[in-house]
């Protein structure tokens, strides 16, 4: 620990050291309307974010998607699942039963017992069991395709996420939303922001939500309420600050989906295999976010923040058991089920510290980025846990204990038969994750069209391990370094076209240790990525946006698989980070806004994703040969939404549809079960009777097509919701 405090006053050295030699810093970008960003030619004039850069969209090596408010409110999202649902490049991995968000992004995801890792404002804001995210309090959605390790650090394997939140625009306004939906659904949003000070230098901003909703399952119903404050202050014309805090509370049922067998199909998608007696899961979030910027002039800044996060997770949960103690394989009617107790606890800290700008050295343009920063993630797991035997494929089910194996008629449920059981010892578990990170980026300008981007990030950190169920705990400590490197080409071919390419490397921290309590060693990725950019303002007039289209290859290796090494099965079952796998494909990504007030989006993907190597799979020791599928990942995936503005009797209206396509994919690691490809479509039409008034109607999955969109197994499958509406009124002041 004192190896960290001294890094900590070494990071707040350097901040101090920057006032005194300041390095340059990175343009504003602002938006001036919903489907177009201009850089402004000065550097900055405003607010910046964290590891952004003097950039336009065609100067960056990398093919990232912006999705924007306004669409987010023309596709009706509410969660962060429905807006990543517009990128074709992410796919939706094993939720923990609706708990949390889980993702993989070009075919590849970190650990499927984790939730994954995504940013927010920068700031790491996935780690932890908070529940799955609201939109409430988001402006927009940034999909950061390829290894981000060279700037942010620890990250997802295939990308990264980063959710950019509402801030104080220094004005005085607001939004009231209500919602009404199938299944007893009410939602109530708002917006209201403000200004204080003798010079209005203070801007203040409360957004919240709050919800309450049945679901097309049987008896489950969750409620959600957040409140997401912000103050803005801007200290003097080159100083602000912002402070941000977040606050969210859940209640939800651990639903683990529906099963599966070859020979009877799936369990009916209205059929909660929970027991709600069991009550709901409760989550919470508290978090906090500070931000400084100084801006010594129009060509030098320095941005330094704080944030702290503390989440919890408790309940219990009658879940689905696995083959040879599941009784639906057996009669397609009866389900078995085991019982969990669950409490996790997390707290996450960081701290940073940036500088950004430009500068030239003789002919050549130089665009930098520097900083560090420094995390601790401190997580408990404790589990309780009961589980009936396992059976013979030729056991008469009608011998078995009902109260011992809970068990459940699918077709005609009846809930709270058997007392809920006396669960045993399971997972009590203390986990600490300490780092450090430096890193710098610079991108030059060769020539007025050729540009190069290299960076660099070193990364140090150490694990705490502790066993808390061993008598006395133990505790295994170890430490790693990793540097990742990252370089970029950008070639402006014409107005408004240029050709990029790019190289980076990655890593993702893994929880858990091997036979000898040896840390594993972090996930590491290897892209490699050609694409290019066309702004269509540039070819065609009344039109505006942009069309990318990118070649891709990702090498994962260290991927836990099930350790069959004589000295590790001699005392236990034990992984080691022994995998390998690669993905490869080509996206096609468009943003189009006409004058007419057709607006188009379309994410298309094509994703090869499959191991490389030769091992038994972690969790149930069976072999994944060279070849097989990854888990979750679709070959192909669409996204279309289209929408067209107008007025009719003087009003300002707008209708809208939308296609999803997600095709076949591996339900089960190393299984022969998949999920069935699936095409769902919406519709949305608004109408505005005034200025301040809107009334929306929102219908998805029109066609009430039956579909399930995620697996961890065979016997947990999520199953997608039949048609439904919602119908919201908006009053804006």
């Amino acid at each position: 620990m004192t190896k960290y405090i001294f890094k900590l006053a070494a990071l707040a050295l350097a901040a101090a050291l920057t006032f005194f030699h300041p390095l340059p810093i990175a343009a504003q970008t602002t938006q001036t309307d919903d489907s177009a960003q201009v850089v402004e030619e000065i550097f900055v004039v405003a607010k910046r974010r964290a590891y952004q850069g003097n950039f336009d969209d065609l100067e960056k090596p990398s093919a990232d998607q912006l999705i924007t408010e306004a669409l987010l409110r023309d596709t009706g999202a509410i969660n962060l699942n429905d807006a990543l649902d517009l990128s074709a490049s992410v796919a939706r991995q094993n939720n923990f039963g609706g708990l949390w968000n889980s993702f993989s992004v070009r075919g590849l995801s970190g650990d499927i017992n984790l939730p994954s890792g995504f940013l927010v404002n920068g700031f790491n804001a996935g780690r932890g069991f908070a529940g799955p995210r609201d939109l409430a309090g988001i402006e927009s959605v940034e999909v950061l395709k390829g290894p981000r390790s060279a700037l942010f650090g620890r990250g997802e394997p295939g990308g990264t996420v980063n959710l950019i939140t509402k801030r104080p625009q220094f004005e005085t306004a607001g939004d009231l939303r209500a919602s009404y939906g199938r299944w007893e659904q009410m939602r109530f949003e708002g917006d209201v922001q403000t200004t204080a000070g003798t010079g209005d230098e203070v801007g203040l901003r409360l957004v919240g939500f709050y919800e309450d909703a049945e679901s097309f399952r049987d008896t489950v119903e969750t409620k959600r309420v957040g409140l997401y404050p912000s103050i803005a202050w801007d200290i003097s014309a080159s100083t602000s600050a912002t402070y941000e805090l977040e606050y969210t509370q859940q209640e939800i049922p651990f639903d683990r989906g529906v099963a599966f067998s070859e020979t009877h199909g799936f369990t009916p998608r209205e059929t909660f295999v929970g027991e709600p007696g069991d009550g709901p899961i409760e989550t919470e979030v508290f978090g906090h976010q500070l931000e400084a910027q100084h801006n010594f002039s129009d060509n030098w800044s320095l941005l330094a923040g704080l944030g702290y996060r503390d989440t919890s997770f408790e309940g219990n949960a009658s879940e689905t058991n696995f083959d040879g103690r599941q009784t639906y394989f057996l009669d397609g009617r009866t389900l078995s089920r085991f019982f969990r107790y669950r409490k996790f606890d997390s707290d996450y800290f960081v701290a940073r510290a940036e500088v950004a700008g430009e500068f030239d050295t003789g002919s050549l343009r130089h665009r930098l980025l520097a900083g560090a920063d420094y995390d601790r993630f401190q997580l408990n797991w404790f589990i309780l846990r009961y589980r009936p035997g396992s059976f013979p494929a030729s056991t008469d089910i009608n011998t078995l204990d009902p109260a011992a194996y809970l068990l459940l008629d699918v077709f005609n449920p009846v809930y709270g038969q058997s007392p809920q059981p006396m669960p045993g010892p399971n997972t009590n578990r203390d986990e600490d994750l300490q780092g450090f990170g430096f890193y710098i980026q610079d991108q030059i300008d060769i020539t007025d069209q050729l540009q190069v981007r290299v960076g660099l990030r070193l990364d140090d950190f150490e694990q705490d391990l502790t066993n808390l169920r061993a008598s006395p705990a133990t505790t295994t400590s170890s430490s790693d370094t990793r540097i990742s490197p990252q370089f970029g080409l950008v070639y402006l071919a014409g107005e408004g076209v240029s050709l990029y390419a790019s190289y980076g490397e990655g890593f993702r921290q893994q929880a858990g240790s091997d036979y000898q309590g040896n840390q594993f060693a972090p996930n590491i990725t290897e892209s490699a990525e050609v694409g290019v950019k066309l702004d269509m303002a540039q070819f065609s007039q009344g039109v505006s946006g942009a069309l990318t289209l990118s070649l891709f290859q990702v090498d994962m290796s260290n991927i836990l698989v099930n350790d069959d090494r004589p000295e590790a099965v001699a005392i236990g079952w034990f992984s080691h980070d022994a995998g390998t796998a690669r993905s490869r494909g080509f996206e096609v990504d468009a943003d189009l806004a006409f004058e007419t007030g057709f607006n188009l989006w379309l994410s298309y993907a094509y994703i090869d994703a499959e191991f490389t190597s030769n091992n038994p799979e972690a969790d149930w020791g069976v072999l994944i040969e060279d070849g097989d599928p990854l888990i979750n990942s679709p070959e192909h995936q669409a996204n279309l939404q289209v929408s067209q503005r107008f007025e009719v009797a003087g009003m300002a209206a707008q209708v809208g549809a939308g296609l999803q396509y997600t095709d076949e994919r591996l339900g089960f690691t190393a299984f022969d079960f998949y999920l069935p490809s699936y095409t769902t479509a919406r519709f949305f039409g608004q109408v505005n009777p005034s200025e301040r008034l809107t009334i929306r109607f929102d219908l998805d999955n029109a066609f009430d097509e039956e579909f399930y969109t995620n697996s961890y197994a065979d016997v947990w499958v999520e199953p997608g919701a039949p048609r439904r509406y919602r119908i919201t009124a908006s009053y804006s002041f």
